[in-house]
C-alpha cells in the first residue's frame, strides 16, 4: 500500500510538471487555432494592457470608473475634465465584480479617489467572468488574486493561461510590449477611454430575456462596495444606457433595479435619458460618440446636483 500511494504521488508531481511544462511550450510554439484553451490575450482587446500601464502612475484623481465596456466606452475623461474633475477609466471588457474587486484591491488605495462610479451592465453579474479574468490575466501582473481567481472560477482556460502568464512575467518576455493606441477603428485617450469611429446601428428586433444573478458575482460586488467604503470613499452604481430595444427586450429590470438599488446609491439611465436607438449608439448596447457626449452631460449634471463629489 505504501509502494502505490508512493508510485501514485511521484506520478502525479510528474504529470503536473510535464503538464505545466507542456503548456508553457505549446503557448509559445502553436498558433492561435490550435490552442482555443490558452487564449493569452494581452493587448487583444479593450487597451487593458495601455489603462494598466497609465493607472500605475496616476494617484489623487476626483473620480474613478469601474465597469465594462459600456464604462471605459461610456465614461469620456476628457468630458469631465473640461468641467474641472480629474478622472481615470479602469473599465474593461466583460469587466464583473469578480474582476472589479481585484482591480480595487490593487489600485483603489494608489489611485485615491473621492468618489467612485461602477458601471454595472447586468450581463457582468448574470455571467461567470471567465472573459476578463482572461483579460486580466494577460494584461495586468499575476500574483495571489490572480491565482484566487483561477481557484473559484475553476474554468481550465483560466488555469492554462495563469501558468502561461506566471512564466511569462518570470521571464520578462511580455516586458518591452507596447500596445498600439488605435487599431483604425478604436483610439485609446488618456486616462482610460477608448473614442470609436463614429457609427450608427441599424435597429433589428431583439428576442426577449429575463435577467438571472450569479451568487458568486453578487458576492463579489457587496463585499467590493465593503472596501470602498472602509477607505471612506463614496460609490454611485450606474447603469449606463443601452438601446430602447435592448432595454426593452428583458422582462425583469425593475428586478435588477430593486437589487442594485440596495448596494447604495444607484442610478439607471435607460430611464432617465431619452436617446434615439439609431443616433445614439453604435449597436445595441453601446453609445456611440454623440450618445456619449449625452450621457455624460448629464451625469456630471446629477453628479453636482446630488452632490455626490464632496
Amino acid at each position: 500500500m505504501k509502494k502505490f500511494l508512493k508510485h501514485t504521488i511521484l506520478f502525479a508531481l510528474f504529470f503536473l510538471i510535464f503538464y505545466i511544462g507542456m503548456v508553457f511550450v505549446w503557448g509559445v510554439v502553436m498558433p492561435p487555432r490550435f490552442r482555443p484553451n490558452l487564449t493569452y490575450p494581452l493587448g487583444a482587446h479593450g487597451f487593458m494592457h495601455t489603462r494598466i500601464q497609465e493607472v500605475k502612475n496616476t494617484k489623487n484623481v476626483d473620480i474613478l470608473f469601474l465597469g465594462s465596456s459600456h464604462a471605459y466606452r461610456g465614461f469620456d475623461t476628457r468630458i469631465f475634465e473640461e468641467k474641472g474633475l480629474s478622472s481615470f477609466n479602469l473599465g474593461s471588457s466583460a469587466q464583473s465584480p469578480i474582476e472589479s474587486q481585484i482591480l480595487l484591491k490593487r489600485y483603489l488605495s494608489k489611485i485615491n479617489p473621492k468618489l467612485v462610479v461602477w458601471e454595472v451592465f447586468p450581463a457582468t453579474i448574470e455571467g461567470d467572468g471567465v472573459e476578463s479574468a482572461l483579460d486580466l490575466i494577460a494584461n495586468d501582473k499575476i500574483d495571489y488574486l490572480s491565482f484566487g481567481m483561477a481557484w473559484e472560477l475553476k474554468n481550465i482556460s483560466l488555469y492554462n493561461n495563469l501558468l502561461f502568464g506566471f512564466f511569462r512575467e518570470i521571464l520578462g518576455m511580455d516586458r518591452d510590449f507596447e500596445e498600439p493606441k488605435s487599431d483604425g477603428t478604436n483610439t485609446y485617450i488618456s486616462g482610460g477611454y477608448v473614442e470609436r469611429s463614429l457609427e450608427y446601428w441599424h435597429v433589428k428586433s431583439m428576442p426577449a430575456k429575463r435577467l438571472t444573478i450569479n451568487p458568486k458575482q453578487l458576492e463579489a460586488l457587496e463585499k467590493a462596495i465593503e472596501l470602498i467604503k472602509s477607505q471612506g470613499r463614496d460609490i454611485v452604481l450606474v447603469q449606463a444606457p443601452t438601446t430602447a430595444t435592448q432595454y426593452g427586450s428583458i422582462l425583469n429590470n425593475t428586478m435588477f433595479d430593486s437589487l442594485m438599488s440596495r448596494q447604495g446609491y444607484y442610478k439607471n439611465y435607460n430611464q432617465i435619458l431619452a436617446l434615439n436607438d439609431s443616433l445614439h449608439f453604435y449597436d445595441s448596447h453601446h453609445l456611440n460618440q454623440a450618445g456619449v457626449e449625452i450621457f455624460d452631460t448629464k451625469f456630471i449634471e446629477d453628479l453636482k446636483t446630488n452632490n455626490w463629489l464632496k
